[in-house]
């Protein structure tokens, strides 16, 4: 299985990376400048400047893009959508690196996590991006992706625990009440999704058990 990372050198690309090349899986990091991801095939070159011959040799791209000023926090739409139309009618599977703000609270589905009167403002602007950019990835029928959304509290520099419960559209609380995941946890999700392809078109999420 080939394996495309975009923005490798983040903080969780980084750890997908690595999970995925201890798996034994051949793995390419694609980055804007220097590699420094555990893997010596690179691509280096933009997210936006990526074209259909950059991914078209890879079963699987995962998009670890983030972006956090207000200048840039419109292209968690844009950047998703250049990866979309890139792969448009293809094999090649896009998992992308989601949010757990834009995670439903009730059965309904009418109430998200973002929607809560304490969840943070400081984060508002961020849940608001991304889960605007999963609401337009979900119009894409041609393409075969899929969104992980991590659990509310996300933790950079936490443990890998290799356990985690596999959740849905709906926020997931694990048997502490907690919901909470470590990068190293997340990244056993995604490269488990990015092996299997269980939920192609879909949303899924997870917590740490």
């Amino acid at each position: 299985m080939k394996i495309a990372v975009v923005c490798a050198n983040g903080k969780e690309g980084k750890l997908i990376v690595k999970e995925a090349i201890e798996r034994g899986l051949d793995v390419t990091a694609i980055v804007r400048g220097e590699n420094h991801s555990d893997t010596e095939k690179v691509i280096h070159k933009d997210l936006f400047a990526l074209t259909a011959s950059d991914l078209e040799n890879f079963d699987v791209v995962i998009d670890a893009f983030g972006a956090w000023t207000p200048e840039t926090l419109p292209q968690h739409s844009t950047s998703l959508k250049h990866l979309c139309d890139i792969i448009s009618g293809k094999e090649t599977r896009l998992l992308i690196v989601g949010g757990a703000g834009s995670l439903y609270v009730n059965s309904e589905h009418t109430e998200q996590v973002m929607d809560g009167a304490d969840f943070p403002d400081v984060f508002k602007p961020l849940a608001e991006n991304m889960g605007k950019a999963l609401e337009e990835l979900r119009t894409r029928n041609d393409v075969k992706w899929t969104y992980i959304s991590p659990a509310g509290d996300f933790q950079a520099d936490g443990e890998r625990t290799g356990k985690y419960i596999l959740g849905g559209e709906e926020l997931t609380l694990n048997a502490k009440g907690e919901s909470i995941i470590s990068y190293a946890d997340y990244a056993i999700a995604m490269v488990d999704e990015a092996v299997n392809g269980n939920h192609v078109q879909q949303r899924i999420s997870v917590v740490r058990e």
